[in-house]
């Protein structure tokens, strides 16, 4: 394809609740979304960075600055473009992921619509339906938590992931693990809150019998997290740490972790993500995909990818509503604990013209 021109939009979505992680607190999601245009047709993207630098080093406005001045300048003046040419003509640029990854899901979007291919079917789908998890935000009281878990488990939701930080971690486990039982799928998410100091504090959660607990340690301390692994009976999953395939088989080979979270937007594009699954397949790690409050259209492209066979653990493929009244696109509902992976061409879905007019807050063109 030749694109003609790429249309950056950028979105303000209320949440339904105020989402507490060892970062913040959000209350709206501010996001990114790409429209690229080629005789062809035309395809969405959607950036997972968040308004601050506080999960990464990437921010919208980072990101759409390094869009309009470097990358899509590039792919406008590159010709002939496809899905797996994005990453080669972009990697003289040095970082910046997420912002590539929204760019090469928009093209591969437009791409897979123009050959009447799914996402799914691209990737290398084997499911028509994907068991999902949900994140459950740090609250201010623990039976404010039970009843928000116990929401999620009658909605169908077949996993539950609890945000942790020191000071909020082994007694809402307990309460947890006491209400409901030792039956439901339990992991925790640390976001990178603890230190190798408090090995002992962490522990403490062995006896719960956690699926996994999710980057304790910073992003960088490979060595720390394999250290670490040592002292705890829970498995160690990598998220933040994991930017490529060739970090992912490193932190394999250091005994870093067991288990990986599989973000598109943090390794650099869906192509990325599949390579990453792959390698964890090799090596026989679970991987499992998670979630960074997506629209519809990032939904709809990680449902596709956790249909991939190497996906054996819940992600948080959400429904819609988990953290959306109105979603941009057709809303996304649980049914028995999964959802149906799209299979229409490209994404499957499109923004609703409508919809997404009420929550754009500012667009520009760039040909």
């Amino acid at each position: 394809m030749k694109l003609t021109g790429v249309e950056l939009l950028r979105v303000r979505m209320p949440l339904v609740a105020p989402f507490r992680t060892s970062f913040g607190t959000q209350s709206a999601r501010e996001l990114l979304l790409l429209r690229v245009v080629a005789a062809e047709g035309e395809g969405w993207g959607e950036c997972g960075a968040m308004a601050g630098p506080l999960y990464s080093s990437e921010y919208i406005d980072g990101v759409e600055h390094v869009l309009q001045a470097f990358l899509v300048p590039a792919l406008l003046a590159a010709g002939d473009v496809t899905a797996h040419r994005v990453a080669p003509l972009l990697a003289k640029f040095k970082g910046h992921r997420m912002a590539k990854a929204a760019l090469e899901m928009a093209v591969l979007d437009a791409e897979l619509r123009a050959h009447g291919l799914s996402f799914g079917a691209a990737l290398g789908s084997t499911k028509d339906t994907v068991p999902c998890g949900v994140s459950v935000g740090i609250m201010d009281s623990i039976p404010q938590l039970l009843d928000a878990v116990g929401g999620y488990l009658d909605a169908g939701y077949l996993r539950i992931k609890l945000k942790i930080e020191p000071g909020w971690d082994v007694e809402p486990v307990r309460a947890v693990r006491e209400r409901f039982g030792d039956e439901i799928l339990l992991q925790v998410d640390a976001n990178t809150a603890y230190t190798l100091s408090d090995v002992e504090q962490l522990r403490r959660l062995d006896p719960f019998g956690l699926l996994l607990i999710e980057q304790p340690l910073e992003e960088e301390d490979v060595l720390g997290h394999a250290e670490l692994a040592k002292h705890l009976r829970t498995p160690i999953c990598l998220d933040e740490t994991i930017v490529s395939a060739a970090s992912a088989a490193a932190a394999i080979r250091l005994g870093a972790c067991r288990i990986v979270n599989i973000k598109p937007s943090r390794v650099g594009g869906y192509l990325e993500a599949r390579r990453v699954h792959d390698v964890c397949a090799a090596h026989g790690v679970a991987v499992w995909c998670g979630g960074m409050l997506e629209t519809g259209l990032g939904r709809a492209a990680n449902v596709a990818l956790a249909s991939l066979p190497g996906f054996t653990l819940p992600g948080d493929t959400s429904a819609s509503d988990r953290f959306y009244r109105t979603d941009i696109t057709e809303p996304f509902v649980l049914e028995a604990g999964r959802l149906p992976v799209p299979a229409g061409p490209g994404l499957g879905v499109t923004p609703i013209p409508e919809r997404l007019a009420e929550v754009t807050t500012a667009k520009s063109w760039l040909a």
